[in-house]
């Protein structure tokens, strides 16, 4: 039951991720161009900013070598993996679809770093000029579930437990 829940999840996360990048590379042409205004509103800023994250969260494990995409790839993929199998025995649907959500994003980081050595990384949100990391689909996703598997764990009833305990 929750392969069914997440492994959709895990593929919509997927083709979305997958479908920015291209729009962003193909399309938008984004590494040409550099970056793309699309929202300012007040102190709130959105833009279309590209970045080749050779790296992992944040950029860190950063590296140029060519064994080092190749071993974050194979790291991601076996976490993945891991992942996938906790999906299989997840013990609630927000359990399966948080996973679905990693998953998903955890794959296609995984076929970037296998097509260019590096994550194409294009959300650009910013506050009073201050910048958060360059993210994309893939990250977002991977952050909502690690956000929703948090408080699934901090949160959910526990069996056994009677309120005011």
């Amino acid at each position: 039951m929750s392969l069914r829940l997440g492994l959709p999840i895990a593929a919509g996360i997927l083709l979305a991720d997958q479908a920015s990048k291209w729009w962003i590379l193909d399309v938008a042409r984004l590494p040409e161009v550099g970056s793309i205004p699309v929202l300012q509103a007040g102190p709130f800023a959105l833009d279309l900013t590209m970045v080749w994250n050779r790296g992992v969260t944040f950029g860190l494990l950063s590296g140029n070598g060519s064994w080092h995409h190749l071993a974050l790839a194979l790291l991601a993929a076996a976490i993945a993996a891991f992942l996938l199998r906790w999906m299989a025995r997840a013990e609630n649907r927000l359990t399966a679809a948080a996973l679905g959500a990693v998953v998903g994003g955890a794959i296609g980081n995984v076929i970037d770093r296998v097509r260019f050595g590096a994550v194409v990384d294009f959300v650009d949100a910013s506050a009073w000029d201050w910048h958060w990391y360059v993210f994309n689909i893939a990250d977002a996703a991977i952050v909502c579930g690690v956000i929703a598997l948090v408080a699934d764990a901090l949160f959910r009833p526990k069996p056994g437990l009677k309120e005011g305990t």
